[in-house]
């Protein structure tokens, strides 16, 4: 979270006064309102605010029909989140390598594509955006469909699109550790009718068709979905969150850049997709060997090793290289016959791991003065000369 105050304070004063808290109301309507303004700031023909992003995740893929017998290829950088989404609607999570720009490798995708594939999930991990031309391109070539996992990108774009809205459809996630934010809260955005019809009767089954009028014109039949329900608190900070969205991105991208020049030529910065779409979370820098980014981290505070970043790395998903998909064992989509069970390994995605050891992010904080950069300028060259 990087900016909250009065705005959001008022906010949340304004629907405890209204005693209206459930999102269909005939009151402020804060939901309904959020997810218009959403819409409207994204370009997008649907939008509907969960409960996290990973809702918006499992929401999608039961939208895009997803379930046993399919595969949804994944990147091996990415947070746990995202593969257990995928075993979540009965599928199975094929991991695919990573390339220098830490996002989803194209060509590792399309050497991962059986006739089992059903989707892409390509995650903008720390803001940067995936090579979504090399995404799309492959997953028209082979009739597949494109879930953008934004979680960690609100904000990015991607040569003049924002990401979450290239694919079939896109999550974003509005937790305390994203770039706008509730708290927690995520968002689904698509401009598919039917993925938007499935995907909101799965997030609210037991309540959609009672409440209001939230399936008229509706053609999907109602079915057994979960609740990921969104309420009007949450709702009534993120209207004013994203107001301040265009400012927060501008400002990363102001202190990213002067911190960078302020560096000089001894940033090695890794590659990006696009640079000037990128939201500025982060800076990476690639080291020649593991040992030279270790040696970095250790000497420069608030640096992290994205190798060492725990459920963010494929190799420490115990759940999933150890296939316990499901509680009882009926449900877990790594037993159903309709599926075809891969050979996890630590090391399937050596290349991945390589380059994440290779590398050092660190946050860059859109309030920062100009002597605040300075000094943390003056750290990192620092660092960089041990």
């Amino acid at each position: 979270m990087y900016r909250i105050g009065q705005e959001e304070k008022d906010a949340v004063a304004r629907v405890i006064d209204s005693k209206e808290l459930f999102k269909v109301n005939g009151g402020a309507q804060e939901t309904y309102h959020f997810e218009e303004e959403l819409k409207a700031y994204f370009h997008t023909d649907h939008t509907i605010l969960m409960t996290s992003g990973k809702a918006a995740l499992i929401s999608a893929l039961i939208g895009m029909g997803v379930g046993p017998g399919d595969e949804v290829i994944i990147p091996a950088y990415t947070y746990i989140a995202t593969a257990i989404a995928v075993v979540a609607v009965g599928a199975i999570p094929i991991i695919a390598e990573i390339d220098d720009s830490l996002m989803i490798d194209p060509a590792d995708v399309e050497r991962k594509i059986t006739e089992r594939t059903k989707v892409i999930l390509p995650v903008h991990m720390q803001g940067y955006p995936c090579n979504m031309d090399a995404i799309t391109a492959i997953a028209k070539k082979h009739n597949l469909m494109v879930l953008e996992d934004a979680c960690q990108a609100v904000g990015t774009s991607y040569h003049g699109k924002f990401v979450g809205t290239i694919g079939n459809a896109g999550a974003f996630s509005f937790n305390y550790f994203k770039i706008i934010s509730a708290g927690e809260g995520g968002a689904l955005l698509t401009n598919s009718r039917q993925i938007f019809e499935k995907a909101l009767i799965h997030h609210d089954s037991s309540a959609i068709a009672y409440f209001g009028n939230q399936m008229e014109d509706f053609s999907v039949e109602p079915f057994c979905g979960t609740e990921y329900r969104a309420n009007e608190i949450t709702a009534a900070i993120l209207r004013e969150q994203l107001k301040k969205l265009d400012g927060i991105v501008h400002d990363l991208h102001k202190n990213k850049r002067l911190l960078c020049e302020a560096i000089g030529c001894k940033a090695n910065l890794i590659p990006c997709n696009d640079p000037d779409g990128e939201s500025a979370m982060v800076c990476t820098m690639r080291f020649e060997t593991a040992e030279e980014a270790l040696r970095f981290s250790e000497a420069v505070s608030g640096v992290t090793l994205p190798i060492k970043t725990g459920k963010h790395v494929y190799s420490n998903w115990d759940v999933i290289m150890g296939k316990r998909g499901a509680a009882h064992p009926l449900m877990d989509p790594f037993k159903m016959p309709a599926n075809r069970v891969p050979d996890y390994s630590p090391d399937m995605c050596a290349a991945s791991l390589e380059r994440l050891a290779k590398c050092a992010h660190f946050s860059i904080n859109p309030d920062w003065t100009e002597a605040d950069i300075e000094k943390r300028a003056a750290e990192i060259r620092r660092g960089l000369e041990i």
